[in-house]
């Protein structure tokens, strides 16, 4: 947990497998503690064939069920079929706007949003930029993507800053 704060939570990200991979992470998230994602990572890197969205989009029933009895995973039926089809609607995005980062860094105008939590009561659980990607992906076929889960997923991939500032992150984590 430290090392993930240390060196990857809140850092922009911009290549496509890794926005995949926070994607479908974050959606599995939902209801459950990001330490238990955390710690199931490779098991779930492995499950979802590297988060190669391609290969995800893929997946059959038989597939599918295999995933359902994978214990390194999280066994929930609709959590790995929306895994599937978010694989399919993040091609088409890709299709769409030539990379899944271009169209989703437009929430927030291609830039990190700056934060100035002073305690964890402070962060907040969605934003207006949330709620307007949650909308968006809603609408092209994405599952799992409510507003509180776009906003992990903006935390996750550095598209808002949310180390409280006494935190040695919060003065590095998105600024250019």
């Amino acid at each position: 947990m430290i090392r993930y704060h240390d060196e990857e939570w809140g850092e922009p990200a911009h290549d496509d497998r890794k926005l995949f991979e926070f994607l479908v992470l974050d959606a599995f998230q939902a209801g459950l503690s990001w330490r238990t994602i955390l710690y199931r990572r490779e098991a779930f890197r492995k499950a979802f064939a590297g988060f190669d969205a391609r290969k995800v989009a893929r997946f059959d029933q038989d597939r599918i069920a295999a995933l359902m009895a994978d214990e390194g995973i999280i066994r929930n039926g609709l959590k790995i079929k929306a895994a599937v089809i978010n694989a399919q609607a993040f091609l088409a995005v890709q299709k769409e706007f030539g990379s899944f980062d271009r169209y989703i860094w437009q929430f927030t105008g291609g830039k990190t949003l700056q934060t100035r939590c002073r305690t964890t009561d402070d962060i907040r659980a969605t934003s207006p930029e949330s709620d307007a990607m949650s909308a968006d992906l809603k609408k092209r076929g994405f599952k799992f993507v409510g507003s509180t889960i776009c906003y992990a997923f903006m935390q996750a991939a550095g598209m808002i800053n949310d180390h409280l500032v006494s935190c040695f992150r919060h003065r590095q984590v998105g600024r250019s």
